[in-house]
């Protein structure tokens, strides 16, 4: 069994492009990735997308890594879709977000759709929004800490 954690840290300064990963961020509460073109205040201050969803990407034949998909914190070990709304997860020691929405629409194909050829994005993609701030950094345990219905759950793991 292995601690579910954050693979990468990633930005972009506009919306709808593959973003560059970065040996840190600062998330700021109510507001996201300090210096990403999503932040700001609304429901999807922060994008998360699990490795292996990208792998069932690079299965398929496409060349694809973490940021690739616009997403800010990619992470393994959790199966993010499968999150209820609500649901508030721990990274690092500090950080604290709460799910705000699972899987987006895609009303026209973005830049990532044309250069990867697929985007996982819309199905397995969440959004999140910011509680706590605090540094994030590849490597960071991320655990499950409130459930949508408000019972305390065990860190993510995988089997």
């Amino acid at each position: 069994m292995s601690t579910a954690s954050v693979t990468a840290v990633s930005i972009s300064q506009r919306k709808g492009e593959k973003k560059l990963n970065l040996p840190s961020g600062e998330l700021r509460a109510g507001h996201g990735l300090v210096g990403d073109a999503h932040a700001g205040d609304w429901h999807r201050q922060i994008s998360l997308l699990a490795e292996e969803s990208i792998a069932r990407i690079r299965a398929k034949g496409l060349s694809v890594n973490a940021g690739d998909f616009a997403e800010n914190l990619t992470t393994k070990g959790i199966e993010l879709w499968r999150l209820p709304v609500g649901t508030r997860l721990r990274v690092g020691s500090a950080v604290r977000l709460e799910v705000t929405q699972i899987g987006k629409t895609c009303h026209q194909r973005c830049a990532i759709f044309h250069q990867v050829g697929d985007c996982v994005m819309p199905r397995e993609g969440i959004f999140a929004r910011v509680l706590t701030g605090g540094t994030v950094l590849p490597g960071d345990p991320v655990a499950i800490e409130r459930s949508d219905d408000g019972e305390p759950t065990a860190p993510a793991h995988t089997g």
